[in-house]
This record gives structure tokens, C-alpha cells and sequence, in this order.
């Protein structure tokens, strides 16, 4: 009964080594803008990578990073992906975003496609226009 048991145990012990963590692919980058004005201390940043394939659909989100920004332009971002999640033949942008309260300060104005097959230039440079108000 014991060698059952602990061919069970071993058996299990080696099926949960054998699960690793689904891999990860990351695009690296800074947003910036040609303004010369500092953000307000509780502006946040949105940086976002989508599958912009469909035309008359939404955008599908792979990867987002979001939160408050810490100093000023250059502003860094780092997106984490599946790679799992890239189709062939779909097309791929990344889009970024500064708000204060809710209220959009800067956005995107040109579509900034990658290609997510490891050979787009590193790091990404993406310039964001501010918003007439």
C-alpha cells in the first residue's frame, strides 16, 4: 500500500513540475509629447496593446499597463503578452493615453502597428497629442 502511495505521490510531483508558466513576450517603450508643460502630480498613464483587426468590431486588449505617472516625459512602459494570443494575419497596435480625473489630457493621434514576431525595434517611442478642450 505504501508503494502505491508513493508512486501516486511522485507521479503528481512530477506532472506539477512538468506545468510551467505559460511564456511571456513583453514590448517595451516611453510615451512623450512635444509640449513644453510638466503633467499634473495625479495624471495617469494607459498604454495598451490590441488586436485592431476587425474593422466594424472593437479592439481585443492583450496586454494594458496602467496607473499613475511617476515624474515626467520620457514616460517608460513595459506590456506583458501571451504569445499564444497572436493570430497570423491579424494586425496589432499600440495605443497610449494620459488623463487627470477621468478627464483625457493626451491621446494617440496615429496608429503605431507591431508586428509581435520579435523583430520590432525596441524600445517603442510613442508620441501622444494633447486634446483641445
Amino acid at each position: 500500500m505504501k508503494k502505491i502511495i508513493l508512486l501516486g505521490l511522485t507521479a503528481l510531483i512530477g506532472a506539477c513540475q512538468s506545468m510551467t508558466p505559460a511564456s511571456k513576450a513583453s514590448l517595451d517603450g516611453e510615451v512623450f509629447y512635444l509640449q513644453r508643460i510638466a503633467l499634473p502630480p495625479a495624471a495617469t498613464l494607459s498604454v495598451s496593446l490590441q488586436d485592431v483587426s476587425l474593422m466594424d468590431a472593437p479592439a481585443v486588449t492583450l496586454a494594458e499597463q496602467k496607473g499613475p505617472i511617476k515624474g515626467q516625459v520620457p514616460l517608460p512602459f513595459h506590456l506583458s503578452y501571451d504569445p499564444a494570443q497572436i493570430k497570423p494575419g491579424h494586425t496589432y497596435s499600440v495605443s497610449a493615453r494620459i488623463e487627470l480625473d477621468g478627464k483625457l489630457l493626451f491621446i494617440t493621434t496615429e496608429r503605431h502597428a507591431v508586428q509581435l514576431d520579435g523583430k520590432d525595434e525596441q524600445p517603442l517611442r510613442l508620441r501622444v497629442d494633447a486634446v483641445a478642450h
